[in-house]
């Protein structure tokens, strides 16, 4: 009889042993799936960022270019010639020298 109440206590012990290690597992699966969710939405922004960055690193580039073109041999001319642009058709150009 006493063996017999070791034998379901031991059993009873080993259920809930048996219970938390699947528990645990079962918590450390959901934790990686996550993970791997939030590292993936991580890696689309980080590509979208990348993206950007390039367009507009090549747009800043460009701007230095013509930044850079100002200051060369005839650049005056070239800043008159793209201000034209800015000014109205119906207004008059008044230039200070």
């Amino acid at each position: 009889m006493i063996q017999r109440k070791l034998d379901r206590q031991e059993l009873h012990c080993s259920l809930i042993a048996l219970g938390a290690k699947a528990g645990l597992i079962l918590l450390g699966c959901v934790s990686v799936v996550r993970l791997s969710v939030a590292y993936q939405e991580r890696l689309e922004r980080h590509g979208e960022i990348a993206a950007v960055v390039a367009v507009e690193t090549a747009k800043l580039e460009s701007l230095q270019s013509g930044f850079d073109r100002l200051f060369t041999l005839g650049g005056e001319q070239r800043l008159l010639e793209n201000q034209d642009q800015w000014i109205a058709p119906n207004r008059l150009r008044v230039v200070w020298r």
